[in-house]
């Protein structure tokens, strides 16, 4: 069943590929800026067509990756677990993201460890799934679990192409008892492949061809699976599984090797 969600984004006006942080990305890409707003603001309708809240943040010159919101932080239980960015370059976007939950009433704990938010740490239902191999330390994963109260599982990412976990696995139902995922098993060391098919023997198994199509990288209501429309055959595993799909093409961004949930940061009362 759909669940109205709060959603948290940022506008794409200042977004470019000016330096190269994952295998994405090639330093001085060329970005059609507009083609990029345009394709953020069909994901914003997609949203509030299907009855969830949307709230924006400011972008700021000079951060193109503050759209990929995601990455700021992981809000649970009304909670805000700020991001430490593991890349320089996006280390400013801390302050900009910690005025917003500031204003909006939120007390900020920021990591003491590195960590990207929502990239690397997915509730799902009872726990935390948690990434680490690229951005994320592991230290992060135990001061999420202690802020939280939560328990936090550890998933080792080992390909740099999903370099995020949420780049590789994404949640589909986060109902407790019901908790199910779909993911690309390759993306992970073998005990973390050892524990998805653990906690989750009906998880959906994605292709690399529809994971390389960020087909990962989606959002779930619990009905509506917000969607790459590039990744056919995981769009057809959803549909039969009873999942509406509802396809929403950031092209454009995936230049910088973001999609439709590194855009969107969930507020989670």
């Amino acid at each position: 069943m759909a669940r109205p969600r709060r959603y948290l984004v940022c506008e794409p006006r200042h977004f470019t590929v000016r330096y190269a942080i994952n295998p994405w990305m090639r330093q001085d890409t060329e970005v059609d800026t507009a083609l990029a707003g345009r394709q953020w603001a069909a994901l914003v309708r997609a949203y509030r067509d299907h009855g969830h809240v949307v709230q924006c943040v400011e972008p700021v010159a000079g951060l193109p990756d503050m759209v990929f919101s995601a990455n700021a932080a992981l809000v649970l239980a009304g909670r805000v677990f700020g991001s430490r960015f593991h890349a320089p370059q996006r280390q400013p976007e801390t302050a900009a993201y910690e005025a917003w939950f500031a204003a909006a009433g939120y007390d900020v704990h920021r990591s003491e460890s590195k960590c990207e938010g929502e990239g690397d740490l997915i509730p799902a239902g009872r726990f935390i799934l948690a990434g680490t191999g690229f951005r994320t330390a592991r230290a992060a994963h135990h001061e999420a679990q202690e802020f939280f109260g939560v328990p936090t599982i550890g998933l080792q990412l080992v390909d740099p192409y999903f370099y995020h976990l949420d780049t590789a696995l994404f949640v589909l139902d986060d109902a407790s008892g019901r908790e199910n995922i779909a993911y690309y098993p390759a993306a992970f060391s073998a005990g973390s492949r050892a524990v998805l098919r653990r906690l989750f023997p009906r998880a959906v198994i994605a292709s690399r061809a529809d994971a390389m199509a960020f087909g990962l990288n989606s959002v779930s209501d619990g009905r509506h699976v917000f969607i790459a429309p590039q990744a056919g055959g995981l769009i057809a595993q959803l549909a039969a599984r009873g999942y509406v799909p509802v396809p929403v093409d950031l092209s454009e961004l995936l230049k910088a090797g973001g999609g439709i949930k590194c855009c969107t940061q969930e507020v989670r009362p």
